[in-house]
């Protein structure tokens, strides 16, 4: 049974989570797109592209896309800090900021929250490698997507992603992805 202050708790984390659907991922500023995609949107796609190539890789599908969902919730108290500026800055560790963000929910959330973070930041199985090619993935299928919209800058995110995919799946998928439109799916169903 959950006592008023732990569901205030909850419920308080879950407000929060959804502050990512107003983030803005401030890295494609960089590349100037003038109103890149949020947080949400991002951690969506990356949950769908891990459960397919966790499907692919005969890992955990579920368990992938778990890990998906909550890799970037720590960024609504550290925002999502470019790359470049990562280089100038020392942000707390996601566990760190996962433990206050969860410190007044029910225990069980608590825990269960910690221990989701907690193996994608520091584990070594098939289903965190394949979490986290799924987080470069969505990268470079999202900068394909606006370099069709016309921002020449992207490339990097693409070259970047690309060389860090570890599965043999997303590498596919990537250079797949490399050769298409985002529009090419529809050709299936229109002649």
């Amino acid at each position: 049974m959950t006592d008023d202050k732990q569901a205030r708790g909850t419920a308080g984390y879950l407000f929060e989570a959804g502050m990512l659907k107003r983030a803005k991922r401030s890295g494609w500023w960089i590349a100037g797109v003038k109103d890149p995609e949020t947080i949400a949107e991002h951690s969506f796609r990356t949950g769908v592209v891990g459960a397919v190539l966790a499907m692919m890789e005969g890992a955990d599908p579920a368990k992938v896309a778990l890990l998906c969902l909550f890799h970037d919730t720590q960024e609504t108290r550290v925002s999502d800090i470019p790359h470049i500026g990562r280089r100038y800055l020392t942000a707390a560790s996601n566990e760190r900021v996962t433990a206050d963000q969860v410190s007044a929910a029910h225990p069980a959330v608590t825990a269960g929250v910690q221990a989701i973070v907690e193996e994608y930041e520091n584990a070594e199985s098939l289903e965190v490698t394949v979490a986290h090619d799924a987080d470069k993935l969505e990268c470079l299928i999202q900068a394909v997507e606006y370099r069709e919209q016309g921002y020449q800058n992207v490339q990097p995110w693409i070259d970047s992603s690309l060389g860090n995919l570890k599965t043999e799946s997303a590498r596919t998928l990537a250079k797949a992805a490399l050769t298409m439109t985002s529009l090419e799916w529809q050709k299936v169903y229109l002649p």
